[in-house]
């Protein structure tokens, strides 16, 4: 006599498996960089970045990094990897790449894309478009080292709109409350006021420039108190007496 199971005590096999979602901990998926100029100009916006915010803890910056998002089960996410981005009020660690589905649906905040002759097309269309409906990135810029187009765009109402430059032809972050413009040839910040921010070693210069003209300062009043002191010995005064 054939066993008859109730509806309870029936064993149902899934229809589909239960998909694996990939980690957090996924390696960047970026190729190498055109060129030493697009590596330069990468470093100076993170370095110089790191240098004014030294004192911060609650942003990730990053140069040629993956950003996955849309993660499907079984098989890889989608990604794209800016050539420079920052994302606010985050944790300040080191990262692999930016997963978005495991950084609390966290897109950047800021991107830079430095354009190239194989690049260019991409960056000016099918990026910005991700970039605006996808990422939603309240500022979105670009810049070609070598013709200094420099353009840049916020998010209004959903559509990227294009940023006006001021009378120094400087862009305007919201996000990054700096400044953005071109510097002997390469894309830097400047703060509110319009001052250059400075890389580590511009900042080490300037501060022995100022060392210096302190010390130059004192060596010529130390000059001049001895030079009155000498005269006022000719005049048979002490000077220790006045």
């Amino acid at each position: 006599m054939s066993q008859i199971l109730t509806v309870s005590e029936t064993i149902l096999e899934p229809i589909h498996p239960v998909g694996i979602f990939p980690t957090a901990d996924i390696e960047s998926n970026e190729p190498e960089l055109e060129s030493s100029l697009h590596l330069h100009q990468i470093f100076l916006l993170i370095s110089c970045l790191e240098f004014l915010w030294r004192e911060r803890n609650d942003y990730f910056a990053a140069g040629n990094l993956s950003i996955y998002f849309k993660p499907e089960p079984n098989q890889a996410p989608e990604f794209r990897g800016p050539d420079f981005f920052v994302v606010l009020g985050v944790e300040k660690q080191e990262r692999k790449s930016w997963v978005v589905y495991h950084e609390g649906g966290i897109y950047p905040h800021v991107i830079v894309e430095i354009l190239s002759d194989s690049t260019a097309k991409v960056d000016r269309t099918k990026k910005k478009l991700l970039y605006q409906n996808i990422f939603r990135t309240p500022n979105y810029f670009w810049f070609d080292p070598y013709t200094l187009e420099f353009q840049g765009f916020h998010l209004v109402a959903g559509e990227y709109v294009a940023l006006e430059l001021n009378e120094r032809g400087h862009l305007w972050s919201r996000e990054l409350q700096l400044f953005l413009g071109i510097h002997e040839g390469k894309l830097r910040y400047f703060t509110p006021t319009g001052d250059l921010v400075p890389t580590t070693e511009e900042a080490w210069r300037q501060e022995q420039g100022r060392a210096n003209r302190e010390t130059q300062r004192a060596e010529m009043a130390i000059a001049q108190t001895e030079k009155l002191a000498a005269k006022l010995r000719e005049l048979n005064i002490d000077p220790e007496q006045i």
